[in-house]
């Protein structure tokens, strides 16, 4: 099985997932209240586990050196990626951090362990760490209209903050976190997504599909974030030398997950448009069962990976 079928394979159970989270929601095991619960839960407590988890690997000069050269990569992508979203949707706020942000920790490491390696997490770490913390600062200032907010303390004390550094202590001392507290986190992880697909799926029963498929504005939010960024993101990973494949590929799926959950959370903590910020979600959700493996097949293509 090649890379873009084992891709098309994992984004379908994670669509039987987000079914359980569905139908959850539609026989009321799942009410309103609980969601928001569901989203405490994803960016307080299982995403910092996930990203913790992902610093879990040796110190070496080798490693070092590629969690530099990730996190320059992870850097460039996202800030071509708002660049872009920002562009296409310069009077639709909310269009623009759906565009500019992915997936990467509920919809991307899963796909990535499926398709590559434990060790191709470490390269999307630092993605995960920067997409939360411009998620944070540069999203909710989008969101909320509220910049004069975005501070050195609000970064500093954000969760995925503090996982990051976490993370990184026990990477650059080589400390190990002891083994009853790392099955912890692990497990705590673990939980990362499904519940990430749960949260879709009582986000579908929210929408009427009849009207989502004809607003426009969804799809062309689609097409800059499942299209146009991808296609970006390999452009910029070609000029990195083959060895790196495992690395390019893990970033590239990061970089070509569907538009972020967080966007609904993020709308919903500040009482903004969050039918709308649904959608989105759902309409990207939707299409990157198609968009992706073929993302990823014509990557493999471009750069010679089998």
């Amino acid at each position: 099985m090649n890379m873009a079928s084992t891709l098309l394979v994992q984004v379908f159970i994670m669509f039987l997932l987000a079914g359980v989270g569905f139908i959850m929601a539609k026989t009321g095991k799942i009410s309103d209240e609980g969601s928001k619960t569901l989203g405490n839960i994803l960016i307080y407590l299982s995403l910092p586990c996930v990203i913790i988890s992902g610093f879990q690997i040796e110190r070496t000069a080798q490693n070092i050196s590629k969690l530099v050269i990730s996190a320059a990569l992870a850097a460039l992508i996202l800030v071509v990626s708002a660049g872009a979203a920002k562009l296409a949707f310069r009077k639709d706020p909310m269009a623009a951090f759906a565009g500019a942000f992915s997936n990467p920790g509920f919809f991307g490491v899963p796909l990535i362990l499926a398709c590559l390696n434990q060790e191709a997490v470490f390269y999307v770490a630092a993605f995960i760490a920067l997409l939360n913390m411009g998620q944070w600062t540069y999203g909710r200032s989008l969101i909320s209209g509220e910049k004069h907010k975005i501070s050195f303390r609000t970064i500093i004390t954000a969760p995925f903050m503090t996982a990051i550094l976490i993370g990184l202590f026990f990477f650059l001392t080589g400390v190990k976190i002891p083994g009853v507290i790392g099955k912890c986190i692990s497990y705590i992880g673990g939980m990362n997504t499904p519940i990430a697909m749960f949260t879709i799926g009582i986000y579908l029963n929210k929408v009427d599909f009849r009207k989502m498929v004809c607003k426009v504005q969804l799809h062309l939010v689609a097409l800059i974030r499942l299209i146009v960024v991808p296609l970006i993101t390999i452009a910029i990973l070609s000029f990195l030398p083959s060895y790196l494949n495992d690395m390019r590929l893990a970033i590239l799926i990061a970089a070509a997950c569907p538009v972020g959950s967080n966007v609904a959370v993020y709308a919903d903590l500040h009482n903004k448009d969050y039918p709308y910020a649904v959608e989105m979600v759902v309409v990207s959700t939707m299409f990157s069962i198609i968009t992706m493996p073929l993302i990823v097949q014509l990557a493999s293509m471009v750069w010679n990976v089998n």
